[in-house]
């Protein structure tokens, strides 16, 4: 079976390819449902925004560039 590496490449690639189609056709009714109900839990919430830097800009929580809070810097929030 002595099939050239280029040829074994192409083909081990083209398994892969089809293989992860066919989980993502496997799982499409799952996933668009999952999806619908995180949008429908929060409206105000962009499911694609995932920056924490926002969230905490947003809530005027500190971030951890903020200083350091000790028994002599009280936190203040």
């Amino acid at each position: 079976m002595g099939m050239k590496p280029a040829k074994q490449a192409i083909f081990v690639f083209g398994a892969l390819a089809f293989g992860w189609l066919a989980i993502e056709m496997a799982f499409k009714p799952f996933l668009d449902k999952a999806s619908s109900a995180e949008d429908k839990s929060d409206p105000a919430r962009d499911p694609g925004d995932d920056d924490d830097s926002a969230d905490h800009a947003q809530k005027d929580l500190p971030t951890e560039s903020d200083a350091f809070v000790s028994d002599e810097n009280p936190a203040t929030v």
